[in-house]
């Protein structure tokens, strides 16, 4: 694949992760993605599942000192890692972290989306849809008109990423498909009305 540069400005957040056990895996790593990318600069580099953590971190600060990455960050996807990341955020100045959050998977209200909140610190999420757990949830069902009438939920999808959208602490949702439609329907989500805290809490009934 390959695109002008132009688009790289303009157009793109580049943005990639590095999940390596040692110094010299994690410069491997990292160099395939700018190869990959097809870029001299990429705007965010996460350390993958708090792998190695310390080490591959000193080499991000390092690449974000060279002007070579903007933003570094960290990722995780279980709620039993949410501790762990809240650790390294208190101690580590960093400007990203990612992580599982959804209708279904709230643990993240209680400490870490606060947290990231206060200090500034962009949230992207991770699992929105609990591997489509959710939607087996609300198989079946008709999306309710207030869902419409009320928010601009045109789908469950949209239901699901509006309910996470809404909170102020979230940066951007990661719904992750391979397919062009869901991709379609799952951007729907960020365009009309977010709900209030009420119509937060039907939603979640919604899913009881």
């Amino acid at each position: 694949m390959s695109w002008p540069k132009a688009l790289h400005a303009k157009k793109l957040f580049l943005a990639s992760k590095v999940s390596s056990t040692g110094r010299d895996a994690g410069q491997r790593q990292i160099a395939a993605s700018f190869k990959d990318l097809q870029s001299e600069r990429i705007d965010l580099m996460q350390v993958h599942n708090l792998q190695d953590t310390e080490t591959q971190l000193q080499l991000l600060r390092e690449l974000k000192e060279q002007g070579k990455v903007r933003y570094i960050g960290i990722t995780h996807y279980l709620d039993s890692a949410h501790e762990r990341l809240l650790e390294v955020l208190r101690r580590e100045p960093l400007d990203f972290v990612q992580f599982n959050y959804s209708i279904g998977e709230r643990n993240a209200e209680r400490e870490l989306l606060p947290f990231c909140a206060d200090k500034g610190i962009a949230v992207l999420i991770n699992r929105p849809f609990q591997r489509a757990a959710l939607f087996d949830r609300v198989r079946g069902k008709a999306l309710p008109e207030w869902a419409r009438a009320e928010l601009d939920a045109g789908s469950w999808a949209q239901l699901m990423l509006k309910y996470i959208l809404a909170n102020p602490a979230v940066t951007a949702v990661i719904p992750a498909t391979s397919k062009a439609h869901y991709m379609a329907d799952n951007l729907q989500a960020g365009h009309g009305r977010l709900p209030d805290e009420a119509q937060r809490r039907r939603i979640i009934e919604l899913f009881a």
